[in-house]
């Protein structure tokens, strides 16, 4: 079995920063791309930022520039560098990864229970 579990988020003002992680355990072969996704009140869920295995990142075009992705693949990890945060920014964020799991090495995809980000004006 596979889990992504988030941490980092909070309530931070307008203008801050805030750093998310997600950890990845359990019968792990691989991890291929991770990425992160919010989701705000009443609207759907959207890609904020994706990382490929090789580590080459894609930026929704309402983060580029503040926010940063990146993984560490030692510890399964990848993280979520948010600067110059907006109350636009106010969601639920939820880790994603492709992963390879178990004995027969099966592909998946996986998602963390979420994290939430609060951004005051």
């Amino acid at each position: 079995q596979v889990q992504l579990v988030e941490s980092g988020g909070g309530l931070v003002q307008a203008g801050g920063s805030l750093r998310l992680s997600c950890a990845a355990s359990g019968s792990i072969v691989n991890i291929l791309g991770m990425g992160w996704y919010r989701q705000a009140p009443g609207k759907q869920r959207e890609l904020v930022a994706t990382i490929s295995t090789g580590g080459i990142p894609n930026y929704a075009d309402s983060v580029k520039g503040r926010f940063t992705i990146s993984r560490d693949n030692a510890k399964k990890t990848v993280y979520l560098q948010m600067n110059t945060l907006k109350p636009e920014d106010t969601a639920v964020y939820y880790c994603n990864a492709g992963i390879t799991a178990g004995v027969l090495g099966l592909v998946g995809g996986y998602w963390g229970q979420g994290t939430q980000v609060t951004v005051s004006s």
